[in-house]
């Protein structure tokens, strides 16, 4: 009876530790919940009538603390039924400005919230309830928590004792009942997943279970306990499953690593193709046990695993690894009058596929152009999938460049046709990089870089053609890399400047708008022009951070300049795809205290063409804070009209690129389309902007076809921040004159 002293112990213990965590801990629980809740409510409340008391405190900046009235009906709230509040409104030096609401029954908790005013603290807003009610419910609830927390104590500790009391000696019988036979029984059960059979010391059958006979397709009536080992090889003998000119050796070997305690392990196939793992273990008793597997499943599965390890999954084409293992030896055995040639090879557009019919038409894209890169090559040449709807080749030839063109422009061709993939027309086309060995290198990773190098040369160029590799590429890809890092060094150190060039209207003469460019000191090279800098910092994603640092130092240094000039700041579609773009606009607007009406936001079309739902719906969030949106270079993309008609442009600038604006007046080309683009966009009631004015010809021809604005090295250079605002400073005057 001394281990039931324990248990009982235990059971009361269990008992009255639920009783006190149900007791304790769900009324705290409950205070906790509406506490948090009611502070929630009154923060959410503090900062909604905050943001009502800053902005009348805006438009009255002297009077406000005068003006309680109004200030108490600004702070009304909807009565929904909750528990009364009292708010007040303190000035500077703690000072009361505005009490409202019924004196409150104690305990009270409280919620504040500052009152900023264009960066500046000028009062604080707090709101108070009372949590009487909330205490009153919690003592509620533990009262009835305890009543039943006393019920589970005592249901717990009577009843589970009274029945341990009556099963514990019986289980105790049983137990001892149940341990001779557990020996004998687990050798069997613990492998009833295999087929098992046990012998005696005298190699007699002593056990065999289901599975075994199955196995082999024996009886029970035949092979049953009593039978020797050579009876029971003999049934197997009959119905298939053992080579009969094997019995005797097979059992000669059993025997004698039973007789020496050795584990007898043997692996056989059947004649219908299963392989059967057979391992007979030794017992002390100088019999033994064999576990019968069928491992044939398991082999496949191994041989499949060691297929996927070379071969890709979806093509079966070999994969990364088998390519660079056969370049590898191809290399080692190339001869002196032989060349080893790489093809890298991209689909174009494919990224378009996955993204408009969905990744399964893509992956038979992927199959369909597999099967086509084998029917190009000869059966001694390599085709590869390395990954996505990257490809390879590695073709052995005497004459390097002749073959592999051909081979180049059958792959272009072949793989470039039309697809019908379950019911869908797709056209992609495919570029191909060549390096060839050992001109471009006698090691896998260096042929192979070569070969993505002449391949990114291809795609730059428009895709759907091959280049060879040049050691020029490998030069612009090593300095494009040192840009890469000097550019991420750049946002560290502060290396950028902003200059701004001035915006002219046409008729006033006056500076309107100011456009904000970036510019880059570098310590070692100088000056950086942008558009060696900008498209790295596209690619890599960098033009996210610098152009958040770019929007933050135009505003703050526009909100020095005379209220009637805008800044005109460009927006990457990078930008628009990190989905922070309107948080960032407006906080950077809040931390230089800009209105958002002097604030130009300048885009491409590209943004437009590469997400148009998703542009558009940023751009009316921008618009509807009244910010301007100017659509930028348009006419030199892929203008569409239907970018005016969806987007209400009626208060916007167009800006004409400057690649017409250069061959004005003398072209009558360049003047048709500046005139088509100025009379659509005042047919509109939409200002036209022409960028890249120099002479006066150029500006009389603009002015002469009803352009708005010009901007230009006729009238400025971009000047730095301390020059523009002292151009601004010296024409303010002259601009106040012609208002």
């Amino acid at each position: 009876m001394m281990p039931i002293i324990p248990l009982r112990k235990l059971v009361s213990a269990i008992g009255l530790t639920v009783a006190i965590t149900f007791a304790v801990a769900t009324p705290s629980m409950y205070f906790i919940h509406d506490y948090i809740d009611a502070t929630a409510q009154m923060t959410f409340k503090a900062r909604l009538n905050t943001a009502r008391v800053a902005q009348y405190i805006y438009t009255h900046d002297g009077m406000w603390q005068y003006q309680q009235l109004r200030l108490a009906e600004l702070i009304q709230l909807p009565d929904t039924g909750a528990q009364p509040i009292r708010q007040k409104i303190y000035g500077l030096a703690n000072r009361l400005v505005l009490e409202e609401g019924a004196p409150l029954d104690a305990p009270v908790a409280a919620r504040s919230s500052p009152i900023v005013v264009a960066g500046s603290t000028v009062g604080v807003f707090v709101v108070e309830e009372s949590l009487r009610e909330t205490f009153y419910e919690t003592g509620l609830v533990a009262f009835v928590c305890s009543l039943i927390g006393f019920a589970a104590y005592f249901a717990l500790r009577i009843f589970p004792l009274r029945v341990l009391d009556q099963t514990l000696g019986e289980l105790h019988d049983v137990q001892r009942s149940l341990a001779v036979q557990n020996e004998r029984l687990d050798a069997a059960l613990n492998n009833m997943s295999q087929g098992l059979v046990m012998f005696d010391s005298s190699a007699r059958l002593v056990v065999c279970n289901k599975r075994y006979l199955d196995m082999f397709g024996l009886s029970s009536e035949t092979v049953k306990p009593g039978c020797t080992i050579r009876e029971v090889l003999d049934q197997r003998v009959a119905t298939g499953g053992f080579r009969a000119d094997y019995v005797e050796a097979y059992r000669a070997d059993l025997l004698a690593a039973v007789a020496h305690g050795a584990t007898f392990s043997k692996i056989t196939k059947l004649p219908d193709g299963r392989v059967i793992s057979i391992v007979n273990q030794p017992m002390t008793d100088g019999g033994w046990v064999a576990t019968h597997e069928d491992i044939t499943a398991r082999l496949l599965a191994e041989e499949k695993i060691k297929h996927l390890a070379h071969y890709d999954a979806l093509t079966d084409l070999p994969n990364r690894v088998t390519f660079y293992e056969r370049m590898e030896t191809a290399l080692s055995r190339q001869r002196r009058s032989e060349f080893v040639a790489v093809l890298s090879l991209d689909l174009d557009r494919f990224k378009g596929v996955n993204d408009t019919l969905g990744h399964p038409i893509g992956d038979l894209l992927l199959q369909a152009a597999a099967d086509r890169m084998r029917s190009c090559v000869r059966s001694e040449d390599l085709v590869a999938r390395l990954g996505g709807d990257e490809f390879a080749i590695v073709q052995v030839s005497s004459t390097p460049t002749s073959d592999v063109s051909a081979l180049a422009a059958r792959l272009i061709e072949v793989v470039g046709a039309p697809y019908d993939l379950d019911g869908h027309q797709v056209n992609v086309g495919a570029s191909v990089g060549i390096a060839i060995a050992p001109t471009d290198g006698d090691k896998p990773d260096q042929l192979m870089k070569s070969a993505d190098l002449a391949l990114y040369r291809a795609k730059a160029d428009g895709g759907g053609d091959y280049r060879f590799f040049e050691v020029e590429m490998d030069a612009r890809m090593q300095a494009r890399r040192a840009l890469e890092l000097d550019l991420r060094k750049a946002i560290v150190n502060g290396e950028f400047e902003l200059y701004y060039q001035p915006i002219i209207d046409v008729k006033t003469k006056q500076i309107t708008s100011c456009e904000a460019l970036l510019r880059w000191h570098h310590p070692e090279r100088g000056m950086i022009a942008p558009v060696e800098f900008i498209p790295v910092a596209e690619h890599t994603g960098l033009i996210v951070p610098l152009g958040e640092w770019v929007l933050r130092q135009a505003c703050a240094e526009a909100v020095r300049w005379p209220t009637h000039v805008t800044i005109a700041v460009n927006l990457s579609p990078a930008q628009f795809k990190s989905r922070n773009l309107v948080p960032m606009v407006v906080n950077a607007l809040a931390a230089s205290g800009l209105p958002a009406a002097r604030l130009e936001l300048e885009i491409t079309e590209m943004v437009l063409v590469q997400d148009n739902d998703g542009a558009f719906a940023i751009l009316h969030q921008l618009r509807n804070l009244g910010i301007r949106i100017v659509m930028d270079d348009f006419g030199t993309g892929y203008s569409s009209l239907g970018y005016l008609r969806s987007f209400p442009f009626d208060k916007i600038k167009i800006k004409i690129d400057q690649s017409f604006i250069q061959d004005l007046p003398a072209k009558q080309d360049s003047v048709a389309i500046v005139r088509a683009v100025v009379g659509l966009s005042s047919s509109l009631g939409i200002t036209t902007t022409a960028e890249g004015v120099e002479t006066e010809e150029q500006l009389a021809s603009l002015t002469a076809e009803g352009c708005n604005e010009f901007q230009g090295f006729l009238f400025s250079l971009p000047k730095t921040a301390a020059d523009i605002a002292r151009l601004l400073g010296e024409l303010a005057p002259r601009a106040e004159a012609v208002a």
